[in-house]
Formats: structure tokens, C-alpha cells, sequence
């Protein structure tokens, strides 16, 4: 009987805290729906034996664990809301007679209640979404839609020890809060935060610096490689100066606010005003999880988005022809011998070529120091690393109707440039001088760079035109004295026997067309004497494109989704907890002759004074980080900067208008809470 006492009155509590109750249990459910559906997907052998699901099994694996993470951080954070609220319903059970150990009962018969609701919901709401999510993911990677169910059990275990772990100590934490208080200390708690904070100097300017910082390293970062090694810098630096500045900034906005007389003493800024500043030390962590949360939405959809629209154009760029030939140790005759026989049996099979490129060159990374290129000497290096590439000038002349200088002295360059140009009317190359006769970038000479380059836009890029094959020599022999010959950085080169890279291309205008030749030019290539070449067409690398975007997108939404829905949560959650500490007030002071339409104004006082400061902050963070990403999905190939600015603003414009919706729909709870 006594065990019923304690199931009943559990369940009883549920029922009677169910506005703070339905929102935990929803988050419950949500986590545990969102942590088996991407366990599942990296455990689906369906996904594994697809072309590149390797690739989309490691990308579901980082999803899980994020997600993971997640659960246990929001978890305890959500079930601190819920403590809090409850703090004065425990402290009457105690002074009604109910000892600590039983209240420990009935909290324990609660969190079974939530854990079995929870997971039961959770997992047969995964069943469905794992399937969803599956053939979501074939249309986002343009692979056929394929049926079956497949149910994964190591993913059922591994989400019912997580959230049996989360669930126990919750169960802990909140037991302990309650031993450790009295009862005239858990009535007490509720009102915690009632004294006036102060505006902490150190704090904000430690807040400021952090925030400085974090948006030096976004606009001063200018390699790639490096944004790489630093954004997660800026991005701790960021997390840190965000919660720094809402909690000392805040209460210094707020107080500047008071102290502007002819805003603050009217009616509904007055209360709104003090309510908050009186509170802001406890709820400013609430406004920066918020703040975070909508600047990672922001982030992880506008990049993935801006990714998956821009695949097409990110694999013309990396394979400028439908077809692509490279091989190296390659003589001029071997390579004219080769074009002969692609150009035969193409005229045999009735198929024409279109926008051929055919050149010989040697390049490969070096690094460079002014106006001097050299050979790399160690992994140091790598990350001030440039890509250069030397061309007979006769050779490049054939790729672009420019108007280009007739002749080159054996000391004299002809420059190109992706990137940061090079100073001075001088060229040092591992101890060579050269004069630079006259300088162009890729764009001025009507040529893609996706042509002559390797660096998927990683590095700068220079094309130094040169006169022949001496130097072209000269310059190998200088370069592999620094370096040493054994490590060579010119791909097996050979200027003095006319061995070269070569790269060859066209396009055909059809896929079946395409990948019927490749198998052909394979065998010519050996016919011709061409050692080590390789033949790659657009189409297969264009599946793997989409493979990676399409999977990167497939994360990115459904982060998104669980991130805005923890940012929607701690907005219910606060207005909710900041209701139930107004309720009082507002009362006493409809008594002494506050209107309802007064109470209103004073809610939308309160929204626009501080509640869209994280949007604002989420914003002006996202404006900060615009360069660096911009170079990190430079990475991935994607250069087109007005495709992401597009996905950024259309991003912000429709996560805003939502934040907008959510805060609406809780000033009315709010509202309600307080008119009770």
C-alpha cells in the first residue's frame, strides 16, 4: 500500500506540474528519438554498402556522439528548470510531516515515470524516423530509393544505458539539493537572485577581449589550412566572451536602460526594467545557451546548405572537363602521339571532342617569402605552403586568346595569380633571379583556374610562364639542391630528357559517351608509352560530391532541428520559471490599480529590451564568422562566396522569423502565468 502512496502521489505531481512536465518529457523523447536514429544510420548496413557510405557511416557516427553530448548538457539543464519550480512544493511535504527519504521516493517514482515514457516514445517514434531519415539521405545523395526496415539493437542498447545513466544522476542531483536544504532554505531558493548584482568591470572587458579575439582570428585568418587549425579557437573564445558579456553586460545594459529617465520611468518599462535587473544574474546563462544554441543553427545550415547547392559548380571547378588525363614523366612526342590516337578513335566512333586542354608542366608546393619561391623543409611549412607551377610559355599561349608578350629572355617570367600577388619586379626562385616581365590573374586571362591547379583553393596559386625547357631544367636542378633530389617536389620531372606532367582533356557532352571512352584511353595510354596516368570523368567525382554534401546537409538539418529545438525549450522553460517569480508582483500591483493592458505592455517591454538580445548577439556573431568559414568550405571546393552569402541571409531571415513565433507563443504563457 505504501508503494502505491508513492506511485500515486508521483504521478499525481506529474499531473499537477504538467506545464513544466510536457515540454521535459517532449525534450526526453526528442533526444532519445534523434540519439537512436543516428546510431542506427551509422549501423545500417544498407548505408555501408552503398557507393561512399563509408564516408556518410563516419559523418552519422559524429552525429551520434554530438547528439549524445547534447543529451547529457541539456538534460540536466532542463531538469534543473523543473527543480527549481518545485523547490516550495518539497519544502511544504517536509514541514507537512514527509521526511527526505520519501520525498527521494516519490522524485525517484518521477523519473522512472519520464525515463519510461521517454524512451518508450522515443524509440518507436526513431523506428519511424530512422526510415524517413534513410530515404531522406538517398534523395539528398542522388541514390536510388531502396525498401526494407532495418532495426538496430546495439543502438537500442547503447540509448538505454546513456539515458539510464542521464536519468540516475538527475535522480541524484536533485536528491542532493533537497538533503542539503531545510525547508525554510528550499522556500528560500525561489526567491534567490532578489538583490540588486553589480556591474562587474573585470568580467565585461575579460567578456569583451574574448569576443575581440574570437572575431580577430575570423577576419585576419586568410589560409584555409589555418582556418582550420584556429576556428575552433575562435570559437571557444566566442562561447566564453558570450557568456561573459550576458552575464556582467547584461546587467550593465540593463542598468544603463534605468538610467535613461524618460524611458525608464514609464509604467512598463519601469516594471520590466527592475523585474530583470534583479534577476539577470540567474537567467543571463539562460540568454547566452540561447544565444549559442541559435548561432550554431545558424552556422551549421547556411554552410551545409550553401554546400549541397553548390556541388555542381564545386565539381566543374575541380574537373574542368568531362573527361581528365594526368600523368607525369611524360616526353612531347609521347603526348602528341597520345592525342593522335584519343583523336582517331573518337573519329572512328563518330564522337567529337570539345574544349580540349592539352599542356606539359611541372609544379608541385612550395613556399614562398616575399617575392621568393622555395622548396618546403618540413611540415612547418605545409601551412604557409603555395602552389607553384612552371609552363613553357609557347605551351600556355594555346590555352587563351589573351594577348601575351611574344617572347621571354632566359631570365625573364611571365606571372599569373590566384591570390595574394607577389611584390616587387622580381622573382627569387631557390636561388634563381628572375625579372618578371609582366603579371596577369587567372580571371584577366580568360583562363579557370580550375585548369592548372590542385589546391581545391586551399593556397594561393602562381603560374610562372618561362621560355623553354632550359629553364624550366634550371629551375628543377635549384630547387632539388635545397631540397635534395631524393625528395622532389616536381612529381618525377625531368625538364633535361622533355619528361613533364601532362594533362589532357575534353568534354563529350553525355555520361554514357564519357564513360565508355575512359575505358578506351586507359589502353591507349599505354600504347603511347605514357607511364603512370590516371583518367578521371566528371561524372563519378559529381556522386562523390553529393555523397559528402548530401550527407553534411543530412547532419546539418537534423543538428539544426535539435539544437533550435533546445534554444525554443529554454525560452518556454524561462518564461515559465520568470512567471511564476512575477506572479506575485504583478498581482499586488493589478491591486493597486495596474491594468491588464499595462501587464501587456510591460511583457513586450521585456521581450524587446533583453529576450532578442541572443538573436542580435547570434547574428552579429554569425556577420564575424562569415570570413573564416568562408575559407573553411574553401576546403571543400565551394569559392562561390555569393551562394553562401544568399544561404546565410536567407538562413538568419527565416530562423529569425521563427524566434519570433516561439517568443509570442511564450509571452502568452508568460501572461497567463502572471494574470492567474
Amino acid at each position: 500500500m505504501k508503494r502505491f502512496f508513492y506511485f500515486r502521489l508521483a504521478l499525481q505531481n506529474i499531473l499537477n506540474n504538467k506545464k513544466s512536465y510536457i515540454p521535459y518529457i517532449l525534450t526526453v523523447i526528442g533526444t532519445v528519438l534523434m540519439y537512436y536514429s543516428f546510431q542506427c544510420m551509422a549501423d545500417n548496413p544498407g548505408i555501408q554498402d552503398l557507393r561512399g557510405g563509408t564516408v556518410v557511416s563516419m559523418i552519422m557516427g559524429f552525429g551520434t556522439f554530438v547528439v549524445g553530448l547534447f543529451a547529457v548538457i541539456f538534460l540536466f539543464y532542463t531538469n534543473s528548470f523543473l527543480i527549481k519550480q518545485r523547490k516550495k512544493e518539497f519544502a511544504l511535504f517536509n514541514i507537512l510531516g514527509m521526511e527526505k527519504r520519501h520525498l527521494g521516493r516519490v522524485l525517484l517514482w518521477e523519473t522512472l515515470f519520464v525515463a519510461i515514457i521517454g524512451l518508450a516514445a522515443g524509440f518507436c517514434g526513431g523506428l519511424l524516423l530512422t526510415k524517413l531519415m534513410y530515404l531522406f539521405l538517398l534523395r539528398l545523395m542522388d541514390f536510388p530509393v531502396q525498401l526494407g526496415f532495418y532495426v538496430s539493437w546495439s543502438a537500442f542498447g547503447s540509448c538505454v544505458v546513456l539515458f539510464g545513466l542521464i536519468f540516475l544522476f538527475t535522480w541524484l542531483n536533485a536528491l542532493c539539493q533537497i538533503h542539503l536544504a531545510s525547508p525554510v532554505q528550499l522556500l528560500q531558493q525561489q526567491k534567490a537572485g532578489e538583490k540588486e548584482p553589480r556591474t562587474k568591470l573585470l568580467m565585461t572587458t575579460l567578456g569583451v577581449f574574448c569576443l575581440g579575439a574570437g572575431y580577430y582570428i575570423s577576419l585576419t585568418t586568410e589560409s584555409p589550412i589555418t582556418a582550420l587549425t584556429l576556428f575552433f579557437v575562435a570559437v571557444i573564445l566566442v562561447i566564453i566572451g558570450t557568456y561573459l558579456v550576458f552575464t556582467s553586460g547584461s546587467i550593465a545594459w540593463l542598468k544603463f536602460l534605468r538610467s535613461r529617465k524618460h524611458y525608464y520611468y514609464k509604467t512598463h518599462h519601469f516594471i520590466s526594467v527592475s523585474g530583470m535587473l534583479y534577476r539577470m544574474k540567474q537567467n543571463a546563462v539562460g540568454l547566452a545557451n540561447i544565444c549559442i544554441l541559435s548561432t550554431m543553427v545558424l552556422v551549421m545550415l547556411s554552410a551545409t546548405v550553401a554546400l549541397y547547392a553548390g556541388s555542381e559548380n564545386m565539381i566543374h571547378s575541380q574537373y574542368p572537363r568531362e573527361l581528365m588525363v594526368y600523368a607525369e614523366q611524360t616526353t612531347e612526342d609521347r603526348a602528341d602521339a597520345y592525342e593522335e590516337r584519343v583523336s582517331q578513335y573518337l573519329q572512328e566512333n563518330g564522337l567529337a571532342a570539345q574544349d580540349v586542354i592539352s599542356y606539359r608542366e611541372m609544379g608541385g608546393v612550395m613556399v614562398r617569402e616575399g617575392n621568393n619561391l622555395r622548396g618546403p623543409v618540413g611540415a612547418q611549412d605545409m601551412l604557409v605552403s603555395v602552389e607553384a607551377h612552371f609552363m613553357r610559355l609557347e605551351d600556355f599561349r594555346q590555352m587563351t586568346d589573351e594577348a601575351l608578350v611574344q617572347t621571354l629572355g632566359t631570365d625573364q617570367v611571365y606571372l599569373l595569380y590566384r591570390g595574394k600577388d607577389i611584390p616587387g619586379d622580381t622573382l627569387g626562385v631557390s636561388g634563381l633571379s628572375f625579372q618578371i616581365e609582366d603579371r596577369m590573374t587567372f580571371e584577366e586571362a580568360g583562363v579557370d583556374p580550375a585548369v592548372l591547379t590542385d589546391s581545391y583553393n586551399v593556397a594561393d596559386v602562381y603560374v610562372i610562364l618561362v621560355k623553354d625547357d632550359g629553364v624550366l631544367g634550371q629551375i628543377k636542378t635549384a630547387v632539388d639542391r635545397e631540397i635534395g633530389v631524393e625528395d622532389s617536389i616536381f612529381y618525377g620531372c625531368d625538364p633535361a630528357s622533355d619528361q613533364l606532367r601532362y594533362v589532357y582533356g575534353f568534354d563529350l557532352g553525355d555520361e554514357a559517351q564519357v564513360k565508355e571512352v575512359q575505358s578506351q584511353m586507359a589502353n591507349l595510354l599505354a600504347e603511347a608509352g605514357i607511364p603512370q596516368g590516371g583518367i578521371e570523368n566528371r561524372y563519378d567525382n559529381m556522386a562523390s560530391y553529393y555523397e559528402m554534401n548530401g550527407g553534411l546537409l543530412f547532419l546539418g538539418i537534423f543538428l539544426a532541428l535539435l539544437f533550435g529545438m533546445a534554444a525554443v525549450l529554454i525560452m518556454y522553460y524561462k518564461q515559465i520559471s520568470e512567471g511564476y517569480d512575477d506572479r506575485e508582483r504583478y498581482q499586488i500591483m493589478q491591486r493597486v490599480g495596474l491594468s491588464r493592458r499595462e501587464v501587456r505592455a510591460s511583457i513586450r517591454s521585456q521581450v524587446l529590451s533583453v529576450f532578442y538580445l541572443p538573436l542580435v548577439t547570434a547574428v552579429i556573431h554569425v556577420a564575424f564568422a562569415f570570413p573564416i568559414i568562408v575559407r573553411l568550405i574553401a576546403l571543400f571546393n565551394l569559392n562561390d562566396v555569393g551562394l553562401f552569402l544568399l544561404t546565410t541571409v536567407v538562413t538568419v531571415l527565416a530562423f529569425g522569423l521563427l524566434y519570433a513565433i516561439v517568443y509570442a507563443m511564450t509571452a502568452r504563457v508568460y501572461y497567463r502565468i502572471v494574470s492567474e
